[in-house]
């Protein structure tokens, strides 16, 4: 991709013309420029967390809409972000895409117990509940379907154009849309849910689901400046007000289509998300007419169906927005990770106050969170107090152990799920305590019955439960399930044994090469080439594009051939174990411990490939 030839000034001009007429504009008529005081902290944080730039709406109880922006907007050429300067939001586009079916719904043109497999009746669905609880369109809006978040090939691919039909999103056979939970007992977070949402929509309105949301919701809303359709810093769809996305370094990175984009393809601006926060806090109407019915605008955050608000657990995902308990303010929510950006909306209706903030960095390690409390604060809301502690039911010692995802993010990543994530549930007889295998333990306050408060929140936070017989844990966003102990046993002693036997055909091998004596006739030889192979696709990912990472490429093409070789020459190894045993040449040396070490390492590599892991194949991830 060739770089931007430098503007000339009276482009220059021009070019700052074009941003700053429609700041002045706005700043004129519907929304007031944000405190100097809240850019300055802005601007502080921006820079110790190494972000390029933000803007940000709040929407006041009066109804007016606070704008603001701070930093840069393309940090290569050191342009400003500005107040008007669209962004890309990914996931918070949900929220508007969930309205355009609301508005479906509330014409009648659709139900939310429609079943999915009604509308698209050429799914190819592997729902074992099909019979008694099939996928509604309710599921997919509250991300209780069942199905997978999605498959790194959809997310990290450079074959999509921007019109490419969304169906080719679900070509993977009949395992990819595969119900992994009841549908409606679960919340697991589902980009393929979104997915289907907009075939859903393009089937009922008979146009791309793009024009019908832009004509039909965004339109009326007043969001002239937001789209659906693809937009990129660069390209035929180029758009001059878009700012440059970025990751860590203030690496620049142009938006790209995707296979998913119903899920997370949305551009727009602070002012125009303030929009949409006003109208989600309202009753539905537009110039006094229902445009979305009262009754499914009040589910929009209520999380009514899954097993743990059944239970009385109050967070968790409604139809549109997810509640949240943050910082003792709770509130409706969704967050949003684009390429190159991270953004947040949070709605407040009991203080009819909300707010926007989009950051045009993508970056792990920055603290975002003090950008939403620094938001929270100027707003001036509320706090509330911690919910008073209750007896607890006397059965909570029972749910005692050791629990897992349930169901995993995504189900080909289920055995690292399950051995690097899982979480210790410890009772003390008057604290719940939450031990992760990987983070900060947790303690949760009974506050009556099966339901617990972790510290830092003001409402029931946690809840068990049982489900088929088998104990749950649930914060309304996440689901663990108790594993048994033997289970869990089998899985870290198989990875002990095989990352010990690994580790000695490294060093041992790496040994006798260094004395010269590992020979082609050793038992280590095949197995030690085979583990230094697997460094051959490490120069070719560093060159290619993390985007291509579900790609059919020369990195992943070799990730294929050197995972699948490891298991064969460790096989191979363990064959002349067993052609040598015996002899007297061997007597009194190593083979005893090659063979231990050779047969612990095969069996971890066995149980990877059942599980799907080897040979790593990336594009069916």
């Amino acid at each position: 991709m060739k770089a931007d030839s430098h503007p000339t000034l009276a482009a220059r001009a021009r070019s700052w013309l074009r941003q700053a007429l429609p700041a002045l504009l706005l700043c004129a008529t519907a929304a007031h420029a944000a405190a100097p005081a809240l850019e300055a902290e802005f601007a502080a944080g921006l820079k110790e967390e190494s972000l390029a730039g933000a803007v940000w709406s709040e929407v006041l109880p009066d109804g007016t809409v606070k704008v603001g922006a701070s930093g840069l907007r393309d940090a290569a050429k050191h342009l400003p972000m500005q107040a008007d300067t669209r962004v890309q939001v990914g996931s918070v586009g949900k929220v508007a895409l969930a309205l355009g079916v609301l508005r479906l719904v509330s014409e009648a043109k659709l139900t939310l117990d429609t079943p999915l497999q009604q509308v698209l009746p050429a799914l190819a669905l592997n729902n074992p509940w099909q019979a008694s609880d099939p996928v509604r369109i309710r599921h997919l809006l509250a991300h209780t379907s069942g199905l997978d978040n999605v498959r790194f090939w959809q997310a990290f691919s450079m074959h999509p154009a921007p019109q490419t039909p969304l169906a080719a999103a679900f070509d993977g056979g009949r395992n990819l849309l595969r119900v992994r939970a009841r549908p409606g007992s679960r919340y697991a977070y589902s980009n393929m849910g979104y997915g289907l949402l907009g075939m859903v929509i393009e089937k009922v309105t008979g146009q791309p689901y793009e024009r019908y949301l832009d004509a039909q919701l965004l339109q009326p809303l007043g969001m002239a400046d937001s789209t659906f359709a693809f937009v990129s810093q660069a390209g035929a769809q180029a758009d001059p007000r878009l700012a440059m996305g970025h990751f860590e370094h203030g690496v620049a990175q142009p938006a790209v289509p995707q296979y998913l984009r119903p899920a997370a393809q949305f551009t727009t601006t602070a002012a125009d998300m303030g929009k949409l926060a006003q109208f989600l806090m309202g009753d539905g109407k537009l110039q006094g007419k229902h445009f979305i019915d009262p009754a499914l605008m009040g589910a929009l955050s209520e999380p009514a169906d899954t097993d743990a608000a059944q239970a009385g657990l109050a967070t968790g995902h409604g139809l549109a927005l997810a509640v949240r308990d943050r910082h003792n303010v709770v509130g409706a929510c969704h967050p949003g990770t684009a390429v190159g950006f991270r953004a947040m909306l949070c709605l407040y209706p009991e203080q009819d106050s909300a707010f926007f903030v989009a950051f045009n960095t993508d970056a792990e390690a920055a603290d975002y969170e003090r950008f939403n409390r620094l938001l929270l604060r100027d707003l001036e809301l509320p706090l509330r107090a911690p919910a008073p502690q209750g007896t607890p039911a006397p059965t909570v010692e029972n749910w005692q152990g050791v629990y897992v995802p349930s169901p995993s993010p995504m189900a080909s990543m289920a055995w690292v799920d399950a051995v690097f994530g899982f979480t210790r549930l410890k009772w003390d007889g008057e604290s719940l305590f939450l031990i992760p295998f990987q983070g900060e333990p947790k303690e949760l306050e009974p506050v009556g019955g099966l339901l617990f408060r972790a510290s830092d929140r003001s409402t029931p936070s946690h809840v068990l439960l049982q489900e088929d017989g088998k104990h749950v844990l649930s914060d309304g966003l996440r689901s663990y399930e108790r594993a048994s102990m033997l289970r869990m046993l089998v899985l870290w002693g198989s990875l002990a044994l095989g990352a010990a036997g690994l580790l000695y055909v490294l060093v041992v091998g790496v040994w006798r090469a260094a004395l010269r004596s590992l020979e082609r006739g050793d038992h280590l030889f095949a197995p030690l080439l085979a583990m230094l192979a697997l460094l051959l696709p490490l120069p070719f990912f560093y060159f290619q594009s993390y985007l291509r990472l579900g790609d059919v490429t020369i990195a992943s093409v070799l990730l294929v051939l050197v995972t699948g070789a490891l298991p064969l020459a460790t096989a191979f190894g363990l064959a002349r174990c067993w052609r040598s045993r015996g002899t007297a040449a061997e007597a009194g040396s190593w083979a005893k411990w090659d063979w231990v070490a050779l047969l612990a390492a095969l069996q971890l590599l066995l149980v990877l490939a059942w599980w799907g892991l080897l040979p790593l194949r990336m594009w069916q991830l």
